[in-house]
This record gives structure tokens, C-alpha cells and sequence, in this order.
């Protein structure tokens, strides 16, 4: 949130620096997908089936990364962003 005295900082010092006892969940800016994630990991404490969903999409996740990273390996940086 923008304010004319800090220019918005006085909004990220009052999320940053609260006490013990007071749990802030942040995420970048822009970062919806991350807060969705956030919010699904939350509500999985108590519901098994989306706590089972979380887990496939993570292993899904880091398929997706591994696989890229043996591509990348393979053809080098040049080759990779070319195709």
C-alpha cells in the first residue's frame, strides 16, 4: 500500500516486524499463484484429499523442473531457449 510519508515502506516495516505471536503470511508481489498455494497448504491441514492434491502437484512440479534441467544438461543454454 502506497502512502505519501514512507512511500509504502511503513506498510511493508508493519508486516516485517511483527511480534511473537502475531504469524504474517506474505508473498511476493504479484505472486496470486504463490498465495493460492499459501492458502491451499493452510486449508489441507484438515482436508486429506487436498493435502493429497498438493503432494501430485509438487511431484508434478518437480518433474517439470528435473526434466528441463536434463534437457538443458543435454542440448546447453544456447540450444535450449531456441526451441
Amino acid at each position: 500500500m502506497h502512502t505519501t510519508s514512507l512511500g509504502g515502506r511503513d506498510s511493508l516495516y508493519s508486516i516485517v516486524q511483527m511480534p511473537s505471536g502475531i504469524p504474517v503470511a506474505t508473498v511476493a508481489i504479484n505472486g496470486g499463484a504463490n498465495a493460492a498455494l499459501l492458502a491451499a497448504k493452510i486449508l489441507a491441514v484438515s482436508d486429506e484429499e487436498l493435502l493429497a492434491r498438493l503432494k501430485k502437484y509438487s511431484a508434478d512440479q518437480k518433474a517439470s523442473v528435473m526434466a528441463k534441467d536434463e534437457r538443458l544438461q543435454e542440448v546447453g543454454y544456447r540450444s535450449y531457449t531456441k526451441q
